[in-house]
């Protein structure tokens, strides 16, 4: 028998960070439910595996204060999803929620719960805080560093499937016990085992001890790369990982994040999508993100003038940047290459990877990424809320659909079935 062709994956995301676009006429809030509704019914409309609401437990923070450039509001993620699982029917639903400021049973026992109203469309986004400022919202201790939160994490996720496995596929609750060294809780469950056996388990992976967890634990992994030979080598190297966890490759799906800019030619979605990164990246926001990388106060700069000419202050610089002072050298060769302004050069070295072009053309490439291995499919990032996913999902999907590279209907009712994948062999 002649297998199936393999199949894209599409995902939406509802983003709360400062790149959704929030001065243009069109967009709405980022709190009323009428907004999520609207991106979760768009995204079902066009047949995608999920939805993905990101969220966090403090406000965004700059050098300890809180700054005025993000999104106003950050919803709980895992309070709006149970409202979407009674507005659609096949969508799947996933919360970015941190492990760090949770405890393994009461998350469980809250995924569990959305899977079952949802009939088995549930996912759980499992992030690390990396703040000391959402720490202090949440705890007076703070976050635990990050070798010891990635331990805290993987241990998290390991109890996490201890619960969810406790109850027998036909439906007799087991007592539970476990005993490690960040997590110990022993009694029993609340909740059966759900109708896709357990939630869908979702995971950025960049790093390297982020790729480690992605293969040992992740159903999805999340990632962003900016060409198709970067594709394909991430892939590579993720599913290389996966048979010492006694996983085969066909049992994770990576999906990198990314925009979409349409237009009627190229031309033009190259000119929307010029003006959409200026409207992204104000002059505040360029000053802002380079002293991430410069550990110093540059409020004195010009935007539009050029990069400081003195070095980063590496004991300064923001995590997630690497060396401070090898990324500094990047953009000043950037600059210089160039021509950029210090908002240009932050505009060029900061942006997420875009579709940029026609329908036909944004379809093209999506084909011939996805057709070469370079992604299982992708997360589409709208840069406005809630009707960003629109033109894609009239314009895109249907050429995709007559590639023959994406589902004409959903084929199953839970988000594993979406994603291509059997119920989890109950491991009790």
């Amino acid at each position: 028998m002649t297998a199936a062709p393999r199949q894209m994956h599409l995902a939406a995301h509802f983003p709360v960070d400062d790149m959704t676009v929030r001065d243009d006429p069109r967009s709405g809030s980022q709190i009323e439910f009428a907004s999520f509704q609207h991106l979760a019914r768009t995204a079902e409309r066009g047949l995608f595996d999920f939805l993905l609401l990101a969220g966090g437990p403090g406000p965004r923070e700059h050098d300890g204060p809180v700054h005025d450039l993000d999104v106003p509001g950050r919803p709980d993620p895992l309070t709006v999803l149970p409202a979407l699982a009674a507005v659609t029917g096949r969508l799947g639903l996933a919360a970015s929620v941190s492990a760090t400021f949770h405890e393994p049973y009461e998350l469980a026992r809250r995924f569990a719960t959305l899977d079952h109203l949802s009939a088995g469309r549930s996912a759980w986004h499992v992030v690390t805080s990396a703040d000391a400022f959402t720490g202090e919202n949440v705890r007076p201790a703070g976050r635990p560093d990050r070798a010891e939160g990635d331990a805290r994490t993987t241990e998290f996720v390991a109890t996490a499937r201890e619960l969810w496995d406790s109850w027998t596929p036909d439906g007799a609750p087991r007592p539970f016990a476990h005993h490690g060294r960040h997590f110990s809780a022993e009694g029993e469950f609340t909740v059966p085992r759900s109708p896709q056996g357990h939630p869908v388990v979702i995971r950025t992976a960049d790093g390297t001890q982020d790729r480690e967890f992605a293969a040992a634990a992740a159903d999805v992994v999340l990632t962003r790369h900016a060409t198709p030979q970067a594709g394909r080598a991430f892939c590579a190297d993720v599913r290389s990982r996966l048979a010492k966890y006694g996983r085969e490759p066909g049992e994770l799906r990576i999906m990198p994040g990314t925009g979409v800019v349409l237009g009627d030619s190229d031309a033009e979605a190259r000119e929307r999508a010029a003006a959409i990164r200026l409207q992204q990246v104000s002059p505040q926001h360029a000053i802002a993100a380079l002293e991430r990388i410069w550990g110093r106060d540059l409020s004195s700069y010009d935007p539009d003038g050029p990069l400081p000419a003195c070095d980063p202050d590496p004991a300064a610089a923001r995590a997630g940047h690497g060396d401070a002072r090898a990324v500094a050298a990047r953009w000043r060769e950037l600059s210089r290459e160039k021509g950029l302004s210090l908002r240009e050069t932050v505009i060029e070295a900061t942006g997420r990877h875009s579709f940029v072009g026609s329908p036909r053309t944004v379809a093209a490439e999506m084909t011939r990424r996805f057709a070469t291995e370079a992604a299982d499919g992708f997360l589409l990032v709208p840069h406005r809320i809630p009707g960003g996913l629109d033109e894609f999902v009239d314009r895109v999907v249907p050429l995709l659909q007559e590639r023959g590279v994406f589902r004409t209907a959903y084929t199953g009712s839970t988000l594993r079935s979406h994603l291509g994948f059997a119920a989890p062999v109950w491991k009790g």
